[in-house]
């Protein structure tokens, strides 16, 4: 077995992360609203129609913010069709479904109440308006003025929702959204809407969509970069939405050098001009397996359910959901601690159903393998990033879906630091599909000893998944054990490990 050396300074702390970056996304595509945290037909619904089962899930992993109401479905959502107490089931021409509007604003904000965190809205920047924008603010965030805020009142919700957090629009830069806009008109809409939103709620946190794209980025930053809090970044690595063809776990693993690119890029930028103490990074949608949707987003559109409807249901095989998968996010969680001075919020896509990390059935829920790192980090994790390097640096042979030798790191590990109790934290993910490592941790100016456990994601292969009846990837915790001077662990192959250190 091949040993490893991470040492960490832990009076050095190097940066303290932000909690929205273990946010969550949820959208009206298939099963993720109706009949994923809504089904007032289940026997876990509660008085309103709310899953209990899914709400309970997402406490337990703590989430700091969700993302709605898209998303693509968002360019050609009119949120007015979806308050009040009647209804107007509407076309959706994104998802092609007819949507029956029964989960709007009111619900949106009483499903984040239940859960405990809070609400981010993504407006219509599609077939949308700045006017429509505002409208939305005034109706969540002010206590009497206005027509909308009536309109709320009337509805039986007297006090503001105090909404804090917006998106001005999704993907409006790509082809495939509605309503897409081109770099010159991007940053104007921008503008309009964000000064539109602000004479509403001048307390209004903002983002707009943006990606790792120098002349879109620039257009948008000169034209309304003072009015914006962060701007949006996207990123799916395992593209799927006419092919569901999963990446093994090789080809998963060498996905993981690709990381940080985009946000290096975009980091790169704000500082160029001189934004990067202003603006931060929101990659609020995110996933190592993008959706299967065929025959919607193309320029062939699919006829018959057959075509583009009942395919949907392939994002629902439990089966496909491994150790890559949980591996995987481990890492990407582990880069957006790194960069949490540069990335303020993030967003899993979706939480439930789809490529969720919560399942839902008949019976109950699945909790697939990634729920168990959110689990794992979001309750055990410190919250301060300590200073810290791995000595050897082990790599692996990993070949790409497009054929390319990637020499991937074994380990990865990050150092962090709880608040509270000061203990110290470590991230360590074996990336190895068959292979233990030794990881010995060395304390400079640290504990000489003390205690630690060892709390693990693991699963018996790479190819481990969670279903009805089957468990096959859990969160297993370890019992407090001593030691002195130099820690060392064993890490399982394909594993991940959160190692709880105190005196």
């Amino acid at each position: 077995m091949k040993d490893d050396t991470f040492t960490v300074r832990p009076g050095r702390v190097m940066k303290r992360r932000s909690g929205l970056i273990y946010g969550q996304f949820i959208e009206h595509f298939h099963r993720q609203i109706y009949g994923g945290v809504i089904d007032p037909g289940s026997p876990f619904a509660d008085e309103d129609g709310f899953r209990t089962d899914v709400i309970d899930a997402m406490r337990k992993i703590r989430v700091p913010i969700l993302r709605w109401p898209g998303g693509c479905f968002v360019s050609s959502y009119h949120w007015k069709k979806a308050v009040g107490p009647e209804r107007t089931p509407v076309f959706d021409k994104s998802w092609r479904v007819e949507d029956p509007n029964l989960f709007g604003t009111d619900e949106y904000i009483a499903l984040c109440r239940r859960i405990g965190c809070e609400p981010y809205i993504c407006t219509n920047a599609g077939t949308g308006t700045p006017e429509e924008m505002s409208d939305w603010v005034e109706y969540c965030n002010l206590k009497d003025q206005g027509e909308y805020a009536r309109l709320r009142a009337l509805s039986g919700h007297s006090d503001p929702y105090g909404v804090r957090y917006w998106s001005i629009g999704n993907e409006n830069y790509g082809a495939w959204e509605l309503g897409a806009k081109g770099v010159g008109e991007w940053g104007r809409l921008v503008l309009e809407s964000a000064k539109l939103m602000r004479h509403v709620d001048p307390d209004v946190k903002l983002s707009a969509a943006a990606l790792p794209d120098l002349d879109w980025n620039v257009a948008l930053l000169k034209a309304c970069g003072e009015h914006l809090d962060w701007i949006s970044i996207h990123k799916y690595w395992n593209l799927m939405a006419q092919e569901n063809d999963f990446y093994t776990y090789e080809e998963s693993m060498a996905c993981t050098n690709d990381l940080d690119t985009d946000i290096n890029r975009v980091r790169g930028l704000l500082t160029a001009m001189g934004l990067e103490k202003k603006i931060r990074i929101a990659y609020d949608e995110w996933n190592l397996r993008g959706w299967h949707h065929p025959s919607v987003h193309t320029v062939r559109q699919g006829r018959t359910k057959e075509e583009y409807i009942i395919p949907r249901d392939k994002n629902d095989i439990n089966s496909d959901y491994t150790m890559a998968d949980a591996v995987f996010t481990a890492c990407f969680l582990n880069t957006l601690n790194r960069h949490s001075d540069a990335v303020a919020m993030a967003a899993f896509a979706p939480v439930v159903n789809t490529r969720g990390c919560i399942f839902t059935h008949p019976g109950g829920i699945v909790l697939r393998s990634t729920y168990h790192v959110f689990d794992l980090y979001v309750n055990h994790l410190g919250e301060e990033i300590l200073d810290g390097w791995l000595e050897a640096g082990e790599t692996m042979a990993a070949v790409s879906r497009g054929g390319r030798r990637e020499d991937v790191k074994v380990l990865d590990v990050l150092a962090c630091r709880r608040e509270g109790d000061d203990a110290i934290t470590m991230a360590a993910v074996n990336k190895h599909p068959d292979e233990n490592r030794a990881l010995s941790l060395r304390f400079e100016g640290g504990p000489a000893g003390g205690e630690y456990r060892v709390l693990s994601v693991t699963g018996d292969s790479t190819e481990s998944y969670n279903d009805v009846g089957i468990e096959g990837v859990k969160l297993t915790e370890g019992p407090w054990r001593a030691f002195e001077g130099t820690l060392c662990c064993e890490l399982p192959p394909h594993s991940v490990q959160v190692i709880e250190i105190r005196k």
